[in-house]
């Protein structure tokens, strides 16, 4: 038994790396092709002639967002593109987010006829601004649904364009974020339902009135290795599968979606605690089931910044949110698993996200179990210990490292390289100072969910982002 786990876990490692491999490969020939294919020249085109761009509802849900709404909203409004409307849902706050917006954006209730294409709890309120310069935005107030999915489909009721973006009022967008997430659409010779782009931390960063103008690594610790984390992610992880046109998510903080088609297959599912994963797989599954040939696709731009969790009391809170909304997708959409019917989403995508994302917290814990029980019974071979050790190690931190350097090949965000090697120099630590707690936070999420816990979103205690001292 001790040999079988002990080669069971190597086998694990070793195709865990070579998975790695293939999308570092993939990803950095589709950066690369990225990069060339999409210049200043397009951007400026939809500029030049607004008409040929596509017209996007941007939908942001706030849930006790009272520290961070202003700016958010304000970054929302000030984007360089032509054709858009803010649509922020107000998803019955009980702290001072509607009044904020009142009185920042000059807002009052104007009456309204909602048609409900997607099921959400009711609408109380609609809110428009009295002032022109904020005639892009509209404020929903409806009752609390208990997960962003409930509130997201308030948003697609109201919105008026064929396209919409997901995000999050803690998100603050790229000045061309629009302009540039479009562009997939316009070239695409089969029908683009989803787009997704590079999200990072704006811990650290320097805002002022919605825009980021200093874009900075994050000082605190969780914040820098979360930055990291989510380029590999992006850069690698979902770049390498836009090859292949196996995207496994189009994250919830940032992602376009058709609107026609998300109220097709039913708008997001209000139940759901990882509405983006559950969404990717049901607009693909409903494409696939019609027999229409689609593309989801992944722009490599840093387009979206998040304030992410500054500690570990709310990192343990997103985290275990998402191990119990990664367990509730695996069993709701068990049915394509390996069906001949889904193509790459029944025997690509969800197969890997079952034993390389799934099974990973659960066979690290049960492997330090293990280790734990072969040094009590003294049949370690150390030699073989750390010579495996440092195997999976250099896995790992060496996708970290090629991240990075792929994140430079795109543009150079920070203003010196110190902030670059600041990255590299705390990835080699992750694996000890911050993986542990993922791998425990993400196993409660498990737990939470088979034993049916009632869950609604939790409260993410925000800091606000950092403003010019001079402001």
């Amino acid at each position: 038994m001790v040999y079988f786990f002990t080669y069971l876990i190597y086998f694990y490692a070793t195709f865990l790396g070579l998975s790695y491999l293939a999308l570092m490969i993939m990803s950095y020939y589709n950066t690369v092709r990225y990069r060339y294919r999409y210049t200043q020249r397009e951007e400026n085109y939809l500029r030049d002639f607004p008409e040929k761009a596509p017209a996007v509802s941007i939908v942001a849900p706030a849930f006790n967002e009272e520290v961070i709404i202003s700016d958010s909203v304000h970054s929302l409004l000030n984007l360089d593109y032509p054709n858009f409307e803010v649509v922020v849902v107000n998803d019955g706050s009980k702290d001072k987010t509607l009044d904020i917006l009142i009185k920042e954006f000059e807002l009052e209730e104007v009456p309204y006829y909602v048609i409900y294409k997607v099921h959400c709890k009711p609408i109380k309120r609609l809110f428009r601004s009295t002032n022109p310069e904020f005639n892009r935005l509209i404020v929903i107030d409806k009752e609390n649904g208990g997960t962003k999915a409930d509130a997201i489909n308030a948003g697609i009721n109201i919105a008026q364009y064929d396209y919409f973006i997901n995000t999050d009022v803690d998100c603050i967008l790229s000045k061309d974020s629009l302009g540039k997430i479009v562009l997939p659409i316009l070239d695409s010779d089969k029908h683009v339902i989803a787009v997704g782009a590079t999200m990072r931390m704006a811990n650290g960063c320097t805002v002022d009135n919605g825009r980021i103008t200093r874009v900075k690594a994050p000082s605190s610790l969780i914040p820098l290795f979360q930055e990291t984390e989510y380029l590999r992610s992006y850069l690698v992880g979902k770049m390498g599968w836009d090859v292949i046109n196996a995207i496994p998510n189009v994250s919830g903080g940032y992602g376009l979606f058709d609107t026609q088609i998300i109220i097709a297959v039913g708008g997001f599912d209000s139940s759901s605690h990882a509405e983006d994963m559950d969404m990717t797989a049901r607009i693909a599954a409903y494409m696939l089931e019609n027999e229409r040939p689609y593309r989801i696709a992944q722009c490599p731009y840093s387009l979206c910044w998040t304030e992410g969790p500054p500690n570990l009391k709310v990192l343990s809170r997103q985290r275990s949110r998402w191990g119990r909304g990664l367990f509730q997708f695996l069993v709701d959409h068990r049915k394509l698993i390996f069906n001949k019917d889904y193509g790459r989403l029944g025997f690509i995508v969800l197969p890997y996200t079952i034993f390389f994302e799934f099974l990973a917290p659960i066979i690290e814990f049960v492997g330090l179990l293990f280790m734990i029980f072969l040094l009590i019974t003294h049949q370690i071979n150390f030699d073989t210990f750390w010579m495996m050790l440092l195997y999976a190690y250099l896995i790992g931190f060496s996708v970290s490292v090629i991240t990075v350097l792929y994140d430079l090949t795109l543009d150079k965000l920070y203003r010196n390289f110190w902030e670059y090697l600041k990255l590299v120099l705390f990835s080699a630590l992750e694996p000890i100072l911050y993986h542990p707690f993922i791998v425990i936070f993400t196993l409660r999420g498990y737990i939470q969910y088979l034993t049916r816990r009632d869950i609604k979103w939790g409260k993410m205690t925000r800091k606000g982002f950092s403003h010019p001292k001079n402001a």
